[in-house]
Protein backbone atom coordinates (compact mmCIF):
# COMPACT_ATOMS: atom_id res chain seq x y z
CA UNK A 1 0.00 0.00 0.00
CA UNK A 2 1.59 3.34 -1.01
CA UNK A 3 2.42 5.92 1.62
CA UNK A 4 -0.14 8.71 1.83
CA UNK A 5 1.03 11.78 3.75
CA UNK A 6 -1.29 13.45 6.22
CA UNK A 7 -2.97 16.49 4.73
CA UNK A 8 -2.20 19.72 6.55
CA UNK A 9 -4.50 22.75 6.55
CA UNK A 10 -3.61 25.60 4.21
CA UNK A 11 -3.22 29.22 5.29
CA UNK A 12 -5.95 31.37 3.57
CA UNK A 13 -3.52 34.30 3.34
CA UNK A 14 -0.54 32.63 1.60
CA UNK A 15 -1.91 29.20 0.59
CA UNK A 16 0.93 27.24 2.25
CA UNK A 17 0.72 24.43 4.82
CA UNK A 18 0.22 25.40 8.46
CA UNK A 19 1.83 23.28 11.20
CA UNK A 20 0.87 23.12 14.85
CA UNK A 21 3.91 25.06 16.12
CA UNK A 22 3.04 28.18 14.09
CA UNK A 23 -0.74 28.14 13.73
CA UNK A 24 -3.21 30.88 14.75
CA UNK A 25 -6.94 30.14 14.56
CA UNK A 26 -9.62 32.68 13.56
CA UNK A 27 -13.14 31.96 12.20
CA UNK A 28 -12.42 28.23 11.91
CA UNK A 29 -9.38 28.80 9.67
CA UNK A 30 -5.74 28.31 10.53
CA UNK A 31 -3.20 31.03 9.70
CA UNK A 32 0.56 31.28 10.00
CA UNK A 33 1.86 33.42 12.85
CA UNK A 34 3.40 35.83 10.30
CA UNK A 35 0.18 35.95 8.23
CA UNK A 36 -2.01 36.70 11.25
CA UNK A 37 -2.34 40.44 10.58
CA UNK A 38 -4.90 42.91 9.24
CA UNK A 39 -5.26 42.68 5.44
CA UNK A 40 -5.77 46.45 5.18
CA UNK A 41 -3.40 48.16 7.64
CA UNK A 42 -0.98 45.22 8.26
CA UNK A 43 -1.38 45.54 12.02
CA UNK A 44 -0.33 42.42 13.95
CA UNK A 45 -3.35 40.73 15.54
CA UNK A 46 -4.15 38.34 18.36
CA UNK A 47 -7.22 36.48 19.60
CA UNK A 48 -8.66 39.58 21.29
CA UNK A 49 -8.70 42.07 18.40
CA UNK A 50 -9.00 39.98 15.19
CA UNK A 51 -12.12 39.78 13.01
CA UNK A 52 -12.49 37.27 10.17
CA UNK A 53 -14.60 37.96 7.08
CA UNK A 54 -14.61 35.54 4.11
CA UNK A 55 -11.14 34.14 4.94
CA UNK A 56 -9.70 37.62 5.39
CA UNK A 57 -8.47 39.06 8.69
CA UNK A 58 -9.16 42.60 9.85
CA UNK A 59 -8.59 44.60 12.97
CA UNK A 60 -11.75 46.01 14.53
CA UNK A 61 -11.23 49.48 13.08
CA UNK A 62 -10.63 48.28 9.51
CA UNK A 63 -13.53 45.82 9.71
CA UNK A 64 -15.85 48.66 10.78
CA UNK A 65 -14.56 50.85 7.96
CA UNK A 66 -15.20 48.22 5.31
CA UNK A 67 -18.28 46.37 6.54
CA UNK A 68 -19.74 48.53 9.32
CA UNK A 69 -22.86 50.80 9.05
CA UNK A 70 -22.43 54.04 7.09
CA UNK A 71 -24.20 57.35 7.00
CA UNK A 72 -24.90 60.35 9.24
CA UNK A 73 -27.14 59.93 12.28
CA UNK A 74 -27.35 56.18 12.07
CA UNK A 75 -28.02 54.44 15.39
CA UNK A 76 -26.21 56.18 18.24
CA UNK A 77 -25.56 59.35 16.27
CA UNK A 78 -23.12 60.83 13.83
CA UNK A 79 -20.43 60.93 16.50
CA UNK A 80 -20.29 57.12 16.46
CA UNK A 81 -20.28 56.65 12.68
CA UNK A 82 -17.92 57.41 9.84
CA UNK A 83 -18.01 57.53 6.04
CA UNK A 84 -14.42 56.17 5.87
CA UNK A 85 -14.30 53.02 3.76
CA UNK A 86 -10.54 52.49 4.09
CA UNK A 87 -9.83 53.23 0.45
CA UNK A 88 -6.72 55.18 1.40
CA UNK A 89 -5.25 52.00 2.93
CA UNK A 90 -5.38 50.08 -0.36
CA UNK A 91 -2.01 51.40 -1.47
CA UNK A 92 -0.70 50.47 -4.88
CA UNK A 93 2.98 50.09 -5.59
CA UNK A 94 4.41 53.23 -7.10
CA UNK A 95 7.67 53.16 -9.00
CA UNK A 96 10.25 55.35 -7.19
CA UNK A 97 11.32 58.42 -9.01
CA UNK A 98 14.88 58.28 -10.39
CA UNK A 99 16.70 61.47 -9.41
CA UNK A 100 18.38 63.35 -12.21
CA UNK A 101 22.08 63.06 -12.87
CA UNK A 102 24.33 65.98 -11.98
CA UNK A 103 26.78 67.55 -14.44
CA UNK A 104 30.23 65.97 -14.57
CA UNK A 105 32.33 66.84 -11.51
CA UNK A 106 29.43 68.30 -9.48
CA UNK A 107 27.61 65.22 -8.20
CA UNK A 108 28.58 62.22 -6.04
CA UNK A 109 31.78 60.61 -7.44
CA UNK A 110 30.29 57.15 -6.85
CA UNK A 111 26.76 57.46 -8.37
CA UNK A 112 26.84 60.84 -10.16
CA UNK A 113 23.62 62.20 -8.55
CA UNK A 114 23.25 65.58 -6.83
CA UNK A 115 24.38 65.61 -3.19
CA UNK A 116 22.40 67.80 -0.75
CA UNK A 117 23.80 69.22 2.50
CA UNK A 118 21.76 66.94 4.79
CA UNK A 119 23.37 63.76 3.40
CA UNK A 120 26.82 65.02 2.43
CA UNK A 121 30.05 63.23 3.42
CA UNK A 122 33.29 64.98 2.42
CA UNK A 123 36.51 63.33 1.21
CA UNK A 124 39.24 65.03 -0.82
CA UNK A 125 36.98 68.07 -1.14
CA UNK A 126 34.24 66.07 -2.86
CA UNK A 127 30.78 65.36 -1.48
CA UNK A 128 29.50 61.76 -1.27
CA UNK A 129 26.05 60.46 -0.38
CA UNK A 130 26.03 58.78 3.03
CA UNK A 131 24.99 55.51 1.39
CA UNK A 132 27.79 55.80 -1.19
CA UNK A 133 30.53 56.58 1.36
CA UNK A 134 31.92 53.03 1.36
CA UNK A 135 35.22 51.28 0.67
CA UNK A 136 35.51 50.64 -3.06
CA UNK A 137 37.09 47.22 -2.43
CA UNK A 138 35.27 45.59 0.54
CA UNK A 139 32.13 47.79 0.59
CA UNK A 140 32.59 48.64 4.27
CA UNK A 141 30.69 51.72 5.49
CA UNK A 142 33.12 54.52 6.37
CA UNK A 143 33.20 57.80 8.27
CA UNK A 144 35.62 60.69 8.60
CA UNK A 145 37.92 58.74 10.98
CA UNK A 146 38.13 55.50 8.98
CA UNK A 147 38.41 56.47 5.34
CA UNK A 148 41.67 56.72 3.42
CA UNK A 149 41.99 58.63 0.14
CA UNK A 150 43.72 56.51 -2.45
CA UNK A 151 45.98 57.81 -5.19
CA UNK A 152 43.40 56.55 -7.72
CA UNK A 153 40.95 59.25 -6.45
CA UNK A 154 38.76 56.71 -4.62
CA UNK A 155 38.19 55.97 -0.92
CA UNK A 156 39.24 52.85 1.02
CA UNK A 157 39.11 51.46 4.54
CA UNK A 158 42.46 51.19 6.32
CA UNK A 159 42.87 47.46 5.73
CA UNK A 160 42.23 47.62 1.98
CA UNK A 161 44.40 50.72 1.64
CA UNK A 162 47.31 48.91 3.34
CA UNK A 163 46.81 45.88 1.09
CA UNK A 164 46.82 47.92 -2.09
CA UNK A 165 49.18 50.80 -1.37
CA UNK A 166 50.98 49.89 1.90
CA UNK A 167 54.53 48.66 2.47
CA UNK A 168 55.48 44.98 2.16
CA UNK A 169 57.72 42.67 4.19
CA UNK A 170 58.42 41.70 7.80
CA UNK A 171 59.29 44.17 10.53
CA UNK A 172 57.84 47.31 8.98
CA UNK A 173 56.23 49.28 11.82
CA UNK A 174 52.93 51.11 11.94
CA UNK A 175 51.00 49.63 9.03
CA UNK A 176 48.03 48.04 10.79
CA UNK A 177 47.09 45.80 13.69
CA UNK A 178 46.90 42.91 11.24
CA UNK A 179 50.62 43.11 10.53
CA UNK A 180 52.08 43.03 7.03
CA UNK A 181 50.84 41.09 4.05
CA UNK A 182 54.16 39.37 3.52
CA UNK A 183 52.45 36.08 2.71
CA UNK A 184 50.67 37.68 -0.25
CA UNK A 185 52.50 38.05 -3.52
CA UNK A 186 53.24 41.64 -4.47
CA UNK A 187 52.12 40.89 -7.98
CA UNK A 188 48.57 40.26 -6.68
CA UNK A 189 48.12 43.44 -4.60
CA UNK A 190 50.94 45.81 -5.54
CA UNK A 191 49.89 48.67 -7.78
CA UNK A 192 52.05 51.01 -9.78
CA UNK A 193 51.33 53.81 -7.30
CA UNK A 194 52.63 51.91 -4.23
CA UNK A 195 55.93 53.22 -2.83
CA UNK A 196 58.93 51.26 -3.99
CA UNK A 197 60.98 49.83 -1.09
CA UNK A 198 64.56 48.68 -1.32
CA UNK A 199 66.89 46.92 1.14
CA UNK A 200 68.96 49.45 3.13
CA UNK A 201 72.63 48.62 3.41
CA UNK A 202 73.81 50.20 6.67
CA UNK A 203 77.39 49.04 6.06
CA UNK A 204 77.75 51.08 2.90
CA UNK A 205 79.16 54.13 4.71
CA UNK A 206 81.85 52.91 7.08
CA UNK A 207 82.80 54.94 10.17
CA UNK A 208 86.24 55.35 11.75
CA UNK A 209 87.26 52.48 13.99
CA UNK A 210 85.42 52.59 17.34
CA UNK A 211 82.96 55.35 16.33
CA UNK A 212 80.33 53.51 14.27
CA UNK A 213 77.78 50.81 15.01
CA UNK A 214 79.37 48.02 17.11
CA UNK A 215 77.58 45.37 15.04
CA UNK A 216 78.29 46.45 11.42
CA UNK A 217 80.78 49.32 11.75
CA UNK A 218 78.70 51.74 9.65
CA UNK A 219 78.02 55.41 10.38
CA UNK A 220 74.98 55.90 12.66
CA UNK A 221 72.83 58.95 11.85
CA UNK A 222 70.43 60.59 14.32
CA UNK A 223 67.25 59.31 12.63
CA UNK A 224 68.21 55.67 13.15
CA UNK A 225 70.21 55.89 16.37
CA UNK A 226 69.60 53.66 19.38
CA UNK A 227 71.81 54.07 22.45
CA UNK A 228 73.09 51.27 24.68
CA UNK A 229 75.86 51.69 27.24
CA UNK A 230 76.79 55.03 25.65
CA UNK A 231 77.30 53.49 22.20
CA UNK A 232 75.11 54.29 19.15
CA UNK A 233 73.55 51.39 17.22
CA UNK A 234 71.56 51.20 14.03
CA UNK A 235 67.92 50.38 14.70
CA UNK A 236 68.30 47.52 12.23
CA UNK A 237 71.35 46.13 14.08
CA UNK A 238 69.92 46.51 17.60
CA UNK A 239 69.06 42.80 17.99
CA UNK A 240 69.98 40.00 20.37
CA UNK A 241 73.32 38.46 19.45
CA UNK A 242 72.08 34.88 19.97
CA UNK A 243 68.40 34.76 18.95
CA UNK A 244 68.30 37.92 16.74
CA UNK A 245 65.20 39.19 18.58
CA UNK A 246 64.55 42.90 17.97
CA UNK A 247 65.30 44.86 21.16
CA UNK A 248 64.43 48.19 22.73
CA UNK A 249 65.63 50.15 25.74
CA UNK A 250 63.52 48.04 28.16
CA UNK A 251 64.48 44.46 27.24
CA UNK A 252 68.07 45.02 26.09
CA UNK A 253 70.87 43.70 28.35
CA UNK A 254 74.53 44.69 27.87
CA UNK A 255 76.77 41.64 28.12
CA UNK A 256 80.41 41.50 29.23
CA UNK A 257 81.33 40.69 25.61
CA UNK A 258 80.29 44.24 24.55
CA UNK A 259 77.21 42.87 22.77
CA UNK A 260 73.48 43.29 23.44
CA UNK A 261 71.24 40.36 24.40
CA UNK A 262 67.61 39.81 25.30
CA UNK A 263 66.85 38.97 28.93
CA UNK A 264 66.38 35.26 28.26
CA UNK A 265 69.67 34.78 26.42
CA UNK A 266 71.50 36.95 28.96
CA UNK A 267 70.18 34.76 31.79
CA UNK A 268 71.19 31.57 29.98
CA UNK A 269 74.70 32.83 29.35
CA UNK A 270 75.63 34.92 32.42
CA UNK A 271 72.77 34.46 34.91
CA UNK A 272 72.97 32.29 38.06
CA UNK A 273 72.82 28.53 37.51
CA UNK A 274 72.15 25.46 39.59
CA UNK A 275 69.74 24.32 42.30
CA UNK A 276 68.81 26.27 45.40
CA UNK A 277 70.25 29.63 44.30
CA UNK A 278 68.42 32.64 45.79
CA UNK A 279 64.66 32.08 45.60
CA UNK A 280 64.79 28.54 44.26
CA UNK A 281 65.48 26.51 41.16
CA UNK A 282 62.15 27.51 39.58
CA UNK A 283 63.53 31.02 39.03
CA UNK A 284 66.85 29.92 37.51
CA UNK A 285 68.14 28.88 34.14
CA UNK A 286 70.21 25.72 33.71
CA UNK A 287 70.64 25.95 29.92
CA UNK A 288 74.23 25.66 28.80
CA UNK A 289 75.32 24.01 32.06
CA UNK A 290 76.36 20.36 32.15
CA UNK A 291 75.16 17.87 34.75
CA UNK A 292 78.68 17.64 36.16
CA UNK A 293 78.74 21.43 36.75
CA UNK A 294 75.37 21.33 38.49
CA UNK A 295 76.45 18.37 40.67
CA UNK A 296 79.65 20.13 41.66
CA UNK A 297 77.69 23.22 42.79
CA UNK A 298 75.28 21.32 45.03
CA UNK A 299 76.05 21.67 48.75
CA UNK A 300 77.38 18.45 50.30
CA UNK A 301 75.26 17.08 53.15
CA UNK A 302 76.51 14.08 55.07
CA UNK A 303 73.51 11.79 55.73
CA UNK A 304 75.36 9.85 58.45
CA UNK A 305 74.48 11.40 61.83
CA UNK A 306 76.86 9.05 63.68
CA UNK A 307 79.97 10.33 61.93
CA UNK A 308 80.60 12.77 64.81
CA UNK A 309 80.18 10.93 68.12
CA UNK A 310 79.18 12.77 71.30
CA UNK A 311 80.18 11.97 74.91
CA UNK A 312 77.97 9.45 76.70
CA UNK A 313 74.61 10.93 77.70
CA UNK A 314 75.04 14.13 75.67
CA UNK A 315 74.27 13.02 72.11
CA UNK A 316 71.17 11.80 70.29
CA UNK A 317 69.49 8.95 72.29
CA UNK A 318 68.82 7.05 69.05
CA UNK A 319 72.21 7.09 67.27
CA UNK A 320 74.60 8.61 69.80
CA UNK A 321 75.89 11.28 67.40
CA UNK A 322 76.46 14.95 68.24
CA UNK A 323 73.38 17.15 67.77
CA UNK A 324 73.86 20.69 66.38
CA UNK A 325 71.43 23.62 66.64
CA UNK A 326 70.30 23.46 62.99
CA UNK A 327 68.92 19.91 63.42
CA UNK A 328 67.86 20.01 67.08
CA UNK A 329 64.59 18.44 68.31
CA UNK A 330 63.80 18.43 72.04
CA UNK A 331 61.85 15.77 73.89
CA UNK A 332 61.80 15.24 77.67
CA UNK A 333 64.93 17.33 78.02
CA UNK A 334 66.86 15.26 75.49
CA UNK A 335 68.22 16.39 72.15
CA UNK A 336 67.44 14.38 69.03
CA UNK A 337 68.47 14.67 65.38
CA UNK A 338 65.61 15.66 63.10
CA UNK A 339 66.32 12.50 61.09
CA UNK A 340 66.17 10.31 64.24
CA UNK A 341 63.04 11.97 65.66
CA UNK A 342 60.60 9.26 64.58
CA UNK A 343 58.44 6.59 66.21
CA UNK A 344 60.45 3.69 67.63
CA UNK A 345 57.91 1.13 66.36
CA UNK A 346 56.42 2.39 63.05
CA UNK A 347 59.18 4.94 62.23
CA UNK A 348 56.68 7.66 61.45
CA UNK A 349 58.32 11.16 61.45
CA UNK A 350 57.23 13.10 64.54
CA UNK A 351 57.07 16.68 65.78
CA UNK A 352 56.38 18.34 69.13
CA UNK A 353 52.62 17.70 68.80
CA UNK A 354 52.69 14.01 67.80
CA UNK A 355 55.57 12.75 69.94
CA UNK A 356 54.84 10.76 73.12
CA UNK A 357 57.67 9.97 75.59
CA UNK A 358 57.60 6.33 76.68
CA UNK A 359 58.83 4.90 80.00
CA UNK A 360 61.69 3.14 78.14
CA UNK A 361 63.23 6.56 77.25
CA UNK A 362 62.07 6.23 73.64
CA UNK A 363 59.55 8.25 71.63
CA UNK A 364 56.38 6.96 69.96
CA UNK A 365 53.50 8.24 67.90
CA UNK A 366 50.17 8.39 69.71
CA UNK A 367 48.82 5.17 68.22
CA UNK A 368 51.89 3.08 69.00
CA UNK A 369 52.09 4.57 72.50
CA UNK A 370 48.47 3.55 73.14
CA UNK A 371 49.15 0.04 71.88
CA UNK A 372 52.23 -0.37 74.04
CA UNK A 373 51.31 1.49 77.25
CA UNK A 374 47.61 2.42 76.99
CA UNK A 375 44.69 0.70 78.80
CA UNK A 376 43.82 -2.81 77.62
CA UNK A 377 40.70 -4.94 77.51
CA UNK A 378 37.33 -5.01 75.84
CA UNK A 379 34.92 -2.32 76.98
CA UNK A 380 37.39 -0.57 79.25
CA UNK A 381 35.52 2.28 80.95
CA UNK A 382 32.48 1.55 78.73
CA UNK A 383 34.45 2.84 75.73
CA UNK A 384 33.92 0.58 72.72
CA UNK A 385 36.78 2.31 70.86
CA UNK A 386 39.43 0.58 72.99
CA UNK A 387 40.89 -2.67 71.72
CA UNK A 388 43.27 -5.25 73.03
CA UNK A 389 46.38 -5.59 70.90
CA UNK A 390 47.70 -8.77 72.57
CA UNK A 391 45.75 -11.95 73.29
CA UNK A 392 46.88 -12.24 76.92
CA UNK A 393 44.76 -9.22 77.91
CA UNK A 394 41.61 -10.47 76.16
CA UNK A 395 39.25 -12.79 78.10
CA UNK A 396 38.83 -16.24 76.55
CA UNK A 397 35.08 -16.18 77.19
CA UNK A 398 32.83 -13.19 77.52
CA UNK A 399 30.95 -14.69 80.43
CA UNK A 400 33.92 -16.19 82.30
CA UNK A 401 35.46 -13.04 83.77
CA UNK A 402 36.69 -13.62 87.29
CA UNK A 403 34.66 -11.38 89.60
CA UNK A 404 34.82 -11.11 93.35
CA UNK A 405 31.65 -11.91 95.23
CA UNK A 406 28.90 -14.52 95.19
CA UNK A 407 26.49 -15.17 92.35
CA UNK A 408 22.87 -14.04 92.74
CA UNK A 409 19.54 -15.11 91.29
CA UNK A 410 18.68 -11.47 90.54
CA UNK A 411 22.14 -10.73 89.16
CA UNK A 412 23.34 -10.12 85.61
CA UNK A 413 21.65 -12.56 83.17
CA UNK A 414 24.93 -12.94 81.29
CA UNK A 415 27.45 -13.73 84.09
CA UNK A 416 25.19 -14.28 87.13
CA UNK A 417 27.12 -11.96 89.50
CA UNK A 418 25.59 -9.18 91.56
CA UNK A 419 25.19 -5.87 89.69
CA UNK A 420 26.06 -2.73 91.64
CA UNK A 421 24.66 0.74 90.91
CA UNK A 422 27.91 2.10 89.49
CA UNK A 423 27.97 -0.41 86.64
CA UNK A 424 24.35 -1.31 85.96
CA UNK A 425 22.62 -1.07 82.56
CA UNK A 426 18.85 -1.71 82.37
CA UNK A 427 16.85 -3.50 79.70
CA UNK A 428 13.13 -4.30 79.61
CA UNK A 429 13.18 -6.82 82.45
CA UNK A 430 16.78 -7.26 83.57
CA UNK A 431 19.76 -5.40 85.00
CA UNK A 432 23.14 -5.97 83.31
CA UNK A 433 26.77 -5.14 83.91
CA UNK A 434 28.23 -2.54 81.54
CA UNK A 435 30.74 -5.13 80.42
CA UNK A 436 28.00 -7.69 79.70
CA UNK A 437 25.66 -5.25 77.95
CA UNK A 438 26.36 -6.34 74.35
CA UNK A 439 24.47 -8.03 71.48
CA UNK A 440 24.09 -11.78 71.98
CA UNK A 441 24.80 -12.42 68.30
CA UNK A 442 27.49 -10.01 67.04
CA UNK A 443 28.92 -8.91 70.45
CA UNK A 444 28.43 -5.23 69.61
CA UNK A 445 28.23 -3.00 72.70
CA UNK A 446 24.80 -1.46 73.24
CA UNK A 447 23.25 1.52 74.97
CA UNK A 448 19.71 2.82 75.52
CA UNK A 449 19.44 4.10 71.92
CA UNK A 450 20.15 0.86 70.02
CA UNK A 451 18.90 -1.78 72.49
CA UNK A 452 16.34 -4.38 71.39
CA UNK A 453 14.91 -6.95 73.84
CA UNK A 454 14.35 -10.34 72.21
CA UNK A 455 11.54 -12.75 73.10
CA UNK A 456 14.18 -15.25 74.29
CA UNK A 457 15.22 -12.90 77.12
CA UNK A 458 18.44 -11.82 75.42
CA UNK A 459 19.38 -8.39 74.09
CA UNK A 460 20.27 -7.61 70.46
CA UNK A 461 21.37 -4.72 68.25
CA UNK A 462 18.90 -3.54 65.65
CA UNK A 463 20.45 -5.47 62.75
CA UNK A 464 20.54 -8.80 64.55
CA UNK A 465 17.05 -8.29 65.98
CA UNK A 466 15.68 -7.65 62.48
CA UNK A 467 17.52 -10.69 61.17
CA UNK A 468 15.94 -13.06 63.73
CA UNK A 469 12.58 -11.50 64.57
CA UNK A 470 11.86 -8.95 61.81
CA UNK A 471 9.43 -9.39 58.87
CA UNK A 472 10.54 -11.70 56.04
CA UNK A 473 9.66 -12.00 52.38
CA UNK A 474 9.75 -10.02 49.12
CA UNK A 475 7.39 -7.04 48.86
CA UNK A 476 6.40 -6.98 52.51
CA UNK A 477 5.30 -3.58 53.81
CA UNK A 478 7.15 -0.74 52.19
CA UNK A 479 8.95 -2.88 49.65
CA UNK A 480 11.46 -5.58 49.08
CA UNK A 481 14.28 -3.07 49.29
CA UNK A 482 13.85 -2.79 53.05
CA UNK A 483 13.51 -6.53 53.76
CA UNK A 484 15.82 -9.50 53.89
CA UNK A 485 15.45 -13.24 53.64
CA UNK A 486 18.43 -13.86 55.99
Amino acid sequence: MPFVPVETPKCPACGKSVYAAEERVAGGYKFHKTCFKCSMCNKALDSTNCTEHEKELFCKNCHGRKYGPKGYGFGGGAGCLSMDTGAHLNREFVQPKIPPKAPDGKGCPRCGIYVYAAEQMLARGKGYHRRCFKCIQCNKTLDSTLHCDGPDKDIYCRGCYAQKFGARGYGHIGISSLGLMSDIKDSEWQSEMAPKTAAINVEQIQAPLGEGCPRCGGVVFAAEQVLSKGRPWHRKCFKCRDCTKTLDSIIACDGPDNEVHCKTCYGKKWGPHGYGFACGSSFLQTDGVSLEDIASQRPFVCPDTTSIKAPDGEGCPRCGGAVFAAELQLSKGKMWHRKCFNCARCHRPLDSVLACDGPDDNIYCKLCYAKAYGPKGVGYGHTPTLVSTSYEYTPNCWGAIDRNGPKSENGCPRCGFMVYAAEQMKSKSHVWHKLCFYCSECRKYLDSTNLNDGPDGNIYCRSCYGKFYGPKGVGYGIGAGTLTMA
